[in-house]
């Protein structure tokens, strides 16, 4: 039995549409929402100080550019990102895995409820094979 497993499938120009849609919220959220947020704090704190310029939209969003640059900067634990392809497991480690995934899959329920149908199904197809060969002979 194939089977197809699309997560993602675009169809169309509706599709193309919806996933517009869904960039320029994420864009919304996480970009201009909060860089609307600073341009309103910073413009809040200035009228307080005359002497400091008021800024609009555009630099309200590169203040939080600026804000988020310098947290992930200057936090304790460091962002480390590795561009080398992973290393491969040994075979203690893969035998390490496989026996905790034997162990789940005792352990889950549905699991097992859902290999006995297969068991019984695949059983169900060989005894009808079975039977067309013995009709044809």
């Amino acid at each position: 039995m194939k089977k197809n497993l699309n997560i993602i499938q675009i169809r169309g120009i509706r599709g193309l549409i919806i996933v517009g849609l869904i960039i320029c919220c994420l864009a919304a959220g996480f970009i201009v929402f909060p860089g609307w947020a600073a341009m309103s704090i910073w413009n809040f704190t200035v009228k307080f100080y005359p002497q400091i310029p008021s800024i609009g939209l555009f630099q309200g969003i590169l203040l939080w550019g600026i804000a988020v640059a310098s947290y992930f900067t200057f936090r304790k634990e460091k962002l480390v990102v590795c561009m080398r392809t992973p290393q491969g497991l040994n075979e203690d480690e893969l035998k390490a895995v496989f026996a905790d995934i034997k162990k789940q899959a005792q352990d889950d329920k549905i699991l097992q409820a859902m290999l006995k149908a297969r068991e019984a199904e695949l059983k169900i197809k060989e005894d009808n094979n079975s039977k067309q060969e013995r009709d044809i002979k």
